[in-house]
């Protein structure tokens, strides 16, 4: 809830709506200072509500979805120590990968606030791509080591740029030099949204390169099974 609290007052008195409210309030309608501060304060609330999205948007979510996770079931912790994994190195991936899930939902909300987020995030398929990447990551905890640019670079980039894209788009005045920024930033979470589906694709690559081997050793026993098959027709003609 504080953190809630240093958001709304960090919006607050750094909106030009906001701090324009302030100076109505004071010297044009005369109210004192505190009351002016508390109406704008009241202001800027319902302005974050809004730009947020809806009062669900910006409150605490339940300690086990966001920021803590719980204890390691016993099939989980069995399946970790069937990758070879010590307790330190369970409880250091479980912290990085519940990180990971945050920022992929802060993402995934921040890709819903504006239009041309919304277009980017469909063109890459963004939000799948990252839910599929976290699950695969998660179901193999021993390939932590090769996903350290998309989880420690990349994803946190991503999420920094939607923020940064939101925040200019806010401005209630818009200049020239504002919308080549919006523009510079949508540009670049287009980027980062392709680089994070490379990403993804090279760390899924295994998959297919499994799925040729398999496919490659079926094709084997079909021949051996069809020469098989050949071998006992002539054999039925020969007799």
């Amino acid at each position: 809830m504080w953190s809630n609290i240093k958001d709304i007052l960090k919006y607050t008195f750094s909106s030009v709506v906001c701090l324009i409210a302030l100076v109505v309030f004071f010297f044009i309608f005369g109210f004192d200072f505190w009351t002016s501060i508390g109406m704008t304060i009241g202001l800027g609330i319902f302005l974050y509500y809004v730009q947020s999205g809806g009062w669900m948007q910006w409150t605490n979510k339940p300690k086990n979805q966001r920021g803590t996770f719980g204890k390691v079931s016993a099939d989980k912790e069995a399946f970790y120590q069937s990758k070879g994994m010590t307790k330190e190195q369970i409880a250091y991936f479980r912290s990085t990968m519940n990180q990971a899930k945050t920022t992929i939902q802060d993402v995934e909300t921040n890709l819903q606030q504006r239009s041309k987020l919304k277009a980017i995030a469909a063109r890459n398929d963004t939000v799948d791509i990252l839910k599929d990447f976290f699950k695969n990551i998660v179901n193999q905890p021993n390939r932590l080591h090769e996903v350290d640019k998309f989880l420690y670079t990349n994803l946190p980039t991503l999420k920094e740029l939607t923020e940064k894209y939101i925040a200019i788009d806010g401005h209630v005045s818009k200049t020239k030099e504002t919308y080549a920024a919006l523009e510079n930033c949508a540009k670049t979470i287009d980027d980062m949204s392709r680089l994070i589906g490379e990403d993804y694709v090279r760390f899924m690559s295994n998959d297919i390169e499994d799925m040729d081997i398999e496919l490659e050793l079926a094709k084997q026993v079909l021949k051996r099974d069809n020469e098989g098959k050949n071998k006992e027709n002539a054999l039925d003609e020969e007799i």
